[in-house]
């Protein structure tokens, strides 16, 4: 069964930091790659960072950059997103993906794995 469950999310201040896990069944840490989205109030879902799995390039929203990282654990089979000096527009719910058919990191033609999703939120 294909299953992504993400922990981590909280309240914070401004200038705070967050560590997101997405912890992965087997065979959804098969995928290729795997990514952090988020869908603030009103807002569209946006890809926030990516890691492909074999090889750890990461990719990064240039709103995100240099704040937000993205890494992984193959013998724990989770990833992870640390955010730094989170602002209130990061506030979203933040969903993990994974997916065996990738452009640039992301997952492309419906093809992705998704959590359940887990709330941040930054208040100022």
């Amino acid at each position: 069964q294909v299953q992504l469950v993400e922990s981590g999310g909280g309240s914070v201040q401004a200038g705070g930091s967050l560590r997101l896990s997405c912890s992965a069944s087997p065979s959804t840490y098969r995928s290729v790659c795997m990514s952090w989205f988020r869908q603030g109030p009103g807002k569209e879902r946006e890809g926030v960072a990516a890691i492909y799995t074999v090889s750890g390039r990461t990719y990064y929203a240039d709103s995100v950059k240099g704040r937000f990282t993205i890494s992984q654990d193959n013998a724990k089979k989770t990833v992870y997103l640390q955010m730094n000096s989170l602002k209130p527009e990061d506030t979203a719910m933040y969903y993990c993906a994974g997916s065996t058919y990738c452009s640039g990191g992301y997952p492309v033609g419906g093809s992705a794995y998704w959590g359940q999703g887990t709330q941040v939120t930054v208040s100022s």
